[in-house]
């Protein structure tokens, strides 16, 4: 692996693993001591991460990690809700039932999952991303795999924020259930719509968790 693609992955694993915060200074001479290459393959690896949108060059401070605001949040849900549902779609339509029914069956009894013995729920998550893996298999489309890749890488950084929250977590995979069933029974118009209304309550559980007590969640009206 060359230099600077090792940088790269060692930085980007850091960056979305919090091992390296928001705001971050990646300096030059520190991260080029720490991960052992020199300064130019360390400059190709944060060009790559500021390309991607999880570093971002500042005036007077250098590159530093880009911060998650809920602004971006909803952006970035807004696009994910338009990529996964048509990936859900189409995974009814080209995917291996009987795989997507043994998910559907895993995620019923997910809830066994989790325990305080794995609090960063290691194993509800490595079920997740089985369930992205078999869609991105299924849908036959390098353009979009591409695309749900890039964001994933996003939306790793953005479960923080989710505060691993054990009764959302059991909600969610009731919802990772009804998307895998949908998509195992061919219905891609419901396996669309499961991924929409899982992606909704998904934000809406971000923003309230990261919501001050006795302020509205941005994006969401208040009713007299």
């Amino acid at each position: 692996m060359k230099a600077s693609d090792r940088a790269y992955s060692a930085l980007r694993d850091d960056i979305v693993e919090w091992r390296l915060t928001p705001g971050t200074v990646l300096g030059e001479v520190e991260q080029s001591e720490r991960l052992g290459v020199s300064r130019t393959p360390l400059r190709e690896a944060l060009a790559r991460l500021t390309a991607e949108g999880l570093a971002s060059a500042q005036r007077g401070r250098g590159v530093i990690v880009s911060d998650i605001s809920l602004a971006h949040i909803d952006e970035l849900f807004e696009l994910r809700e338009v990529l996964e549902s048509k990936a859900a779609a189409l995974a009814a339509a080209r995917g291996d039932r009987e795989r997507f029914a043994d998910l559907r069956d895993r995620f019923l009894a997910a809830p066994a999952l989790l325990t305080d013995d794995d609090p960063l729920r290691h194993e509800y998550y490595s079920l997740a991303a089985e369930l992205d893996a078999e869609i991105d298999a299924a849908i036959g489309n390098s353009y979009l795999t591409q695309s749900l890749e890039g964001l994933r890488v996003h939306l790793t950084r953005v479960r923080r924020l989710a505060k691993d929250d054990a009764a959302r977590l059991r909600q969610a995979a009731s919802e990772h259930a009804a998307i895998a069933g949908a998509i195992a029974d061919g219905n891609a118009h419901l396996a669309a719509a499961a991924t929409a209304i899982h992606l909704n309550n998904s934000l809406n559980h971000i923003k309230s968790a990261n919501t001050p007590p006795g302020k509205t969640p941005p994006g969401e009206a208040t009713h007299g």
